[in-house]
């Protein structure tokens, strides 16, 4: 019996082999590509989750930058009488947190990686990195449904004769939401990756998240900035990318190659960075979260 069961073992061919990793920069492609269908149900379990057993149900994807807007314009524009570069106060705002509830999005749910999905890496073994690439790619269908509510509303307006104008830069959205997630990955996972040791970061995110989004012109027009403080607010590398959405779609704000090289760049290192803390992270978090 022993040397058919020997015989049996011999003779058994495995499917996957799964080595630890010796490489902060092990990052392997093909291995995540493997686990796509996995990253598919991710995807789909939280865009459900955002509004399962609720009434309004996907309605809040709309319904939560209409309110937003609708209180900036009240407050800043009628109230501080903030400008807004001569467009449409509605269309001003909404413009920016369209582009900014993005951003905020994949930066908020890559933050909790480790933290928020403890129980099921502790059971079985992917890839880590599909749960953090999951969240950005199915914040991708909340900001397609925020666009579409900004390109409807677009159209009330134009109909309605107001000053606006789409410019031929639109075509590099796309772009933009690459720097847009790709900015909030890394911050993400870089965070993630911190808070295993130092919970004090879960508690500081929507605080930090919130004065980051004062820092980046979306209530406020990057024009009325005095001059010797606009290089601040550009050091911010949502600001250019927000800015040349702004532009993108209603002809305000400013597009500025260099101000999206910086966003580039910032996105390139802090993604490097930020993987390197996952993958150093993932090997004993088991033992820390």
């Amino acid at each position: 019996m022993h040397n058919q069961e020997s015989d049996h073992n011999i003779g058994t061919e495995w499917t996957m082999t799964i080595n630890p990793k010796r490489n902060l920069l092990d990052i392997n492609i093909k291995e995540l590509w493997k686990y796509k269908d996995l990253i598919s149900l991710f995807v789909r379990r939280d865009f459900i989750a955002r509004f399962k057993q609720t009434i309004l149900g996907p309605f809040w994807f709309i319904l939560g930058p209409l309110l937003s807007t609708v209180i900036y314009t009240f407050v800043f524009n009628k109230i501080a009488k903030i400008p807004t570069d001569n467009v449409p106060p509605i269309l001003f705002y909404l413009s920016g947190l369209v582009g900014w509830q993005y951003f905020a999005s994949c930066l908020n749910g890559t933050s909790n990686t480790f933290t928020g999905n403890a129980g099921i890496f502790g059971k079985v073994y992917f890839p880590r990195l599909v749960t953090p690439i999951s969240t950005v790619i199915s914040n991708l269908i909340l900001f397609a449904i925020q666009f579409g509510l900004l390109l409807l509303v677009m159209a009330v307006y134009f109909f309605k004769g107001a000053n606006f104008h789409i410019d031929w830069t639109i075509v590099f959205i796309p772009f933009y939401l690459i720097l847009l997630a790709a900015i909030g990955l890394g911050v993400g996972i870089i965070i993630s990756s911190l808070t295993t040791k130092y919970r004090d970061l879960i508690n500081l995110m929507s605080f930090g998240v919130q004065l980051w989004m004062y820092a980046t012109p979306i209530i406020y027009p990057i024009s009325m900035v005095p001059e010797k403080f606009k290089f601040v607010v550009m050091l911010n590398p949502v600001a250019p990318i927000i800015e040349a959405f702004k532009y993108a779609t209603l002809g305000a704000g400013s597009f500025s190659v260099n101000g999206l090289l910086y966003s580039s760049i910032f996105a390139i290192v802090f993604l490097f960075i930020g993987v390197i803390l996952f993958n150093k992270v993932e090997q004993n978090f088991m033992d820390t979260v």
